[in-house]
């Protein structure tokens, strides 16, 4: 696969765009990533992009790490692919870099502007309204995410055990106050005796 000067820019676009969108994390711009990276421009595959989210997810740091192995992984295969030598790691490292300046310099600008006409009116109706309106939309996209990244998984019985243990584990989320810690640490517990 190759990319053109204008893909790369094309794609920075994209997620120039894309970054204005975030409420609540990059991660809940996946699913236009997605539909943008795997199914129109088929630059990646959906365990690359399954892969990608999965191990920014289980590495320690912020949740926009999936960008930059998005941006990692489309930059090695133009190259040519990683274990063609140094051309391909250089696209690789661009890439990243690429992704990540387009997805977080919107969105760090507005979140600074809106944070400070936030603290500046807090009393004011209309922000409260703003942070009222804000988590509905934060849901739904949380929600678009899951959804996109549970159909590789929903045809395999295998995971049925995973799927009922985070059914339960929302469920006491939203009705009970128990800490979000013991259920990550119950669910690993469970991982490690094999039973998810």
């Amino acid at each position: 696969m190759s990319l053109m000067a204008s893909d790369w820019l094309h794609m920075m676009l994209h997620f120039l765009s894309l970054s204005l969108i975030t409420f609540g994390g990059v991660v809940a711009a996946a699913p236009d990533m997605h539909r943008y990276l795997v199914d129109q421009q088929h630059w990646l595959s959906d365990p690359q992009f399954n892969s990608s989210i999965t191990l920014a997810q289980i590495a320690p740091g912020p949740n926009v790490l999936f960008v930059a192995i998005l941006g990692w992984t489309l930059g090695a295969q133009a190259g040519g692919g990683v274990q063609t030598g140094p051309l391909a790691w250089a696209y690789g490292v661009l890439a990243a870099f690429l992704c990540l300046v387009s997805i977080l310099g919107p969105s760090g600008c507005l979140t600074l502007m809106v944070s400070r006409w936030g603290v500046r009116y807090q009393d004011k109706m209309a922000v409260r309204a703003f942070k009222v309106g804000m988590a509905p939309l934060l849901i739904a996209l949380m929600f678009s995410t899951g959804w996109l990244l549970l159909p590789p998984i929903q045809a395999d019985a295998q995971h049925a055990p995973g799927l009922l243990l985070t059914a339960v584990s929302v469920v006491l989320m939203w009705k009970t106050r128990i800490h979000v810690l013991w259920l990550l640490s119950s669910g690993a517990l469970l991982g490690l005796m094999g039973w998810v």
